[in-house]
């Protein structure tokens, strides 16, 4: 392992000091291994043991650490050491799979709890003392930036179809050439796989696949390979999201280029992939402005986009724009969208006026009071957010007068 890495995090070597020794192994296990040695960020960090469970149970609040049983059935302890979590788990093997979750045995060799993973980089050990452990020649594949399954590809996606997800998302995050061939032929054969997983699962792997540096090039791919239409269940557009890529790795805004025109297809996309509160909203307020805008962009203003970004937001604004510019037909020519890009560019106005200041003309509190300031807001958007104090008395004035 290079130095400084992950090993040197101090609550990391005083848990491998209780776990390793004394009869039993541990190693750090997958993605931490991974990153540290192409000299990315590690993320989460797990910990493989021949310990079972209740050994690790033991040992760790022995020491003085707290010890969570996560998912004990599987072999995982969450211990917390001064706060910082590891998930350890002891060495398995499969015993029965489904497509979607494993019935397991515990083991002590870790050259078979290799084997049960899933792709080669994936699968690296790093003993306490910073010597990398590699059964499947995932060290090789790591230098090559090569994703590949353990073993027959075929075999690993049956038993979990999301695998076949991943074996994108890993290779759009860090893979360089082309998919490995006999991965994405086996993908393709058992796509119809997908359909056995469940939404949540589906979304978690979709939306890190679409933040990746990858992500347009591997979403193109998928969809060519008719896997795209079968998770969505909407016709997607790869080239908008291509060009909408260009905003920055916005997992929900490409997700929009990608396949939202209107409320419905926002609807649709929540509810299949189960997406959170906040990112349903945020499509639905997108499609919501594509519909108002649908045959209005090319009349529209400067003044007309800032007041569609006062009133809408400039969250959606700034969406409903980056994916009309990447898609770039019919009305969303550049041409056509340069009032837009001006006015967004602008910081969004604020209402010059409170409630406070209509009370303090003898307004008395009430429904009246929303009234004025609503008649006053209009006219003040309507002469384009003036700033001069003057102006703004003046249509406050007005909007008093008129009651």
């Amino acid at each position: 392992m290079p130095s400084p890495s992950v090993l040197d995090i101090p609550e990391l070597r005083r848990l491998l000091a209780v776990l390793d020794g004394d009869g039993e192994e541990a190693r750090v296990v997958g993605g931490a291994v991974r990153n540290a040695l192409l000299g990315l960020p590690h993320g989460d960090v797990d910990v493989a043991t021949t310990a079972l469970p209740a050994e690790v149970t033991r040992r760790a609040e022995a020491a003085g650490f707290r010890a969570l049983p996560t998912g004990v059935e599987h072999g995982t302890v969450t211990v917390l050491v001064d706060h910082h979590p590891f998930e350890v788990t002891t060495l398995r093997e499969d015993v029965e799979t489904d497509g979607r979750r494993a019935v397991v045995a515990f083991g002590r060799d870790f050259s078979h709890d290799a084997q049960r993973r899933d792709f080669t980089i994936n699968a690296l050990y790093a003993r306490p003392d910073g010597e990398v452990v590699d059964h499947v020649g995932g060290l090789a594949d790591l230098a090559l930036r090569r994703v590949r399954f353990i073993g027959d590809a075929e075999t690993r996606i049956r038993e979990d179809y999301l695998r076949i997800l991943r074996l994108f998302r890993f290779t759009a995050e860090y893979g360089e050439g082309p998919l490995d061939p006999e991965a994405l032929r086996a993908s393709i054969r058992l796509r119809a796989g997908l359909a056995r997983l469940s939404s949540e699962r589906v979304r978690a792997e979709l939306m890190k696949l679409l933040a990746t540096r990858r992500a347009p090039e591997l979403a193109r791919i998928l969809a060519e390979c008719g896997f795209l239409d079968r998770i969505l269940g909407l016709a997607p557009d790869p080239h908008a999201m291509a060009a909408a890529a260009s905003a920055g790795a916005d997992p929900v805004l490409r997700l929009a280029a990608l396949a939202v025109r209107v409320r419905e297809d926002a609807g649709l996309l929540a509810q299949r992939l189960r997406l959170s509160n906040q990112e349903a909203e945020r499509l639905d307020a997108c499609a919501a402005l594509l519909e108002a805008l649908h045959g209005r962009v090319a009349s529209l203003s400067v003044q007309d986009w800032r007041a569609l970004a006062y009133r809408r937001g400039a969250g959606p604004a700034r969406d409903a724009l980056a994916v009309l510019a990447a898609r770039e037909t019919g009305e969303a020519r550049p041409d056509a969208l340069r009032p837009a890009f001006a006015a967004l560019a602008e910081p969004v106005p604020v209402r010059p006026w409170t409630g406070r200041a209509v009370l303090a003309h003898g307004v008395p509190a009430g429904p009246r009071v929303g009234a004025i300031l609503a008649r006053a807001e209009e006219l003040w958007i309507a002469a384009g957010f003036p700033d001069d104090p003057g102006q703004r008395d003046a249509m406050l004035a007005q909007a008093l007068a008129e009651g």
